[in-house]
């Protein structure tokens, strides 16, 4: 009797390896999990890919292969006391595996409660993550572990998947399916093998009747209205800004353009898009035009006033204007190389000459003697010493080559080239 709560992509879960789909170099003939299954020599593991790709399934098939007490907790409603509980459970018993999904969110003393029982093997942890784990696990238990890299699902993997169900669930044999069409499934799906098999029912569901044929219209006709993939506080949030960001450095407003409409389509916070355009203005653009900075700024402040959906106007307007324009990361890399100095060199002292004397004796002590007003001399300038006498003469600043920058490169010539060789 099938549960009609249990969605389908529960329904039709792979028990073997063989039934399996996707993530060949993982779990195809000859490959490292399917080699550890064989052998009974399972290690704990980190499962890091994108929603629906098959981690959790994976950990359910390696717990039967390894034939193991199997415990699961997720870390997002699970803490120190539920980890606890299945280590005095799976000492009880001799040893246990404990799969752990959405590992990233387990906190560093969440995730330390895990080491003494991975390094004596009380327990084998399978753990599941969308985010990198290198920076989201602690270095610590990740060198306890093996890490394996899911891939997105191809079309051909959804499509076998899609087979698979319709050859497997009783609820589906019990209709007469004709899938005339999958364009519409595949790409609302996004590479989501759970949303794609949900997605399934739910048009068979919909159509309510036992004769159903699914066409690309009778889908989008259910769905109504594609969300567009983005987690807001998964993986895709950071893919997609990192892509933004990338597409307006690389001079390319069409790409920007839509990876501004992936955000406002998936409800991200228009004030978050417009700070990271205000930080990309200085960091990628700098000097090269500083009128880009202006622009980011008037749109932020824009941006706060007006909210959606007007201000996608605004974003749209300064992602354009910030991706045609001219580029330069001089300034960025200087203070990158300033604060590798001052690291290198700790606190030099600042020279006497430049020091404030507010005091008596600071003035006895030569505060500010010999210091030289620049507006007193022509040109408003005069050679002087202003950086420690360790670092006289360090260049951390190169403008770029570009039209505005050279404009600073030839004026910083004519006062610096024979002490900083510009």
């Amino acid at each position: 009797m099938i549960n009609p709560s249990i969605p389908l992509a529960e329904r039709v879960r792979p028990q073997t390896l063989d039934d399996f789909t996707g993530q060949a170099h993982l779990a195809g003939l000859d490959a490292p999990l399917r080699r550890m299954a064989a052998q009974g020599n399972l290690p704990s593991l980190i499962f890091w890919g994108p929603p629906g790709v098959g981690k959790t399934t994976l950990a359910h098939i390696l717990a039967n292969e390894a034939r193991l007490p199997f415990f699961t907790l997720s870390a997002v409603q699970a803490g120190v006391k539920d980890v606890r509980e299945v280590i005095e459970k799976a000492k009880a018993g001799g040893k246990a595996l404990l799969f752990i999904d959405e590992i990233h969110r387990f906190s560093k003393s969440q995730q330390d409660s895990l080491l003494g029982a991975v390094e004596k093997g009380i327990i084998t942890l399978i753990g599941a993550t969308t985010e990198n784990p290198s920076f989201e696990v602690i270095r610590a238990l990740l060198s306890r572990c093996q890490v394996f890299i899911l891939q997105e699902l191809g079309k051909e993997d959804l499509r076998q998947m899609l087979a698979q169900a319709m050859a497997k669930d009783p609820w589906l044999l019990a209709k007469k399916i004709v899938l005339r069409e999958d364009t519409a499934l595949l790409r609302l799906s996004g590479g989501d093998a759970r949303r794609l098999l949900n997605l399934f029912e739910l048009v068979v569901q919909s159509a309510g009747t036992q004769e159903v044929e699914i066409t690309d219209e009778l889908v989008l006709q259910i769905a109504q209205q594609r969300m567009a993939q983005y987690d807001k506080d998964g993986e895709a949030h950071y893919d997609i800004i990192s892509a933004f960001i990338k597409s307006m450095r690389g001079s390319d407003p069409n790409a920007a353009v839509y990876y501004l409409a992936r955000m406002i389509e998936g409800g991200e916070d228009p004030l978050f898009i417009a700070r990271r355009m205000l930080i990309l203005a200085s960091e990628d653009i700098g000097n090269a035009n500083p009128t880009a900075l202006v622009m980011a700024n008037s749109c932020f402040q824009a941006v706060q006033a007006i909210g959606y959906p007007e201000c996608r106007i605004l974003l749209s307007q300064t992602v354009i204007y910030l991706a045609c324009s001219a580029k330069s990361n001089a300034s960025y890399m200087a203070i990158e190389e300033a604060l590798k100095t001052v690291r290198q060199t700790g606190d030099l002292q600042v020279p006497l000459h430049l020091r404030n004397a507010p005091t008596r004796l600071m003035k006895e002590l030569d505060y500010g003697k010999d210091y030289q007003y620049a507006h007193q001399f022509e040109d408003n300038f005069v050679l002087q010493e202003f950086l420690p006498k360790l670092l006289a003469g360090t260049r951390l600043y190169d403008p770029g080559r570009n039209a505005r920058e050279q404009e600073l490169r030839d004026f910083l010539k004519r006062r610096w080239k024979e002490k900083y060789g510009y």
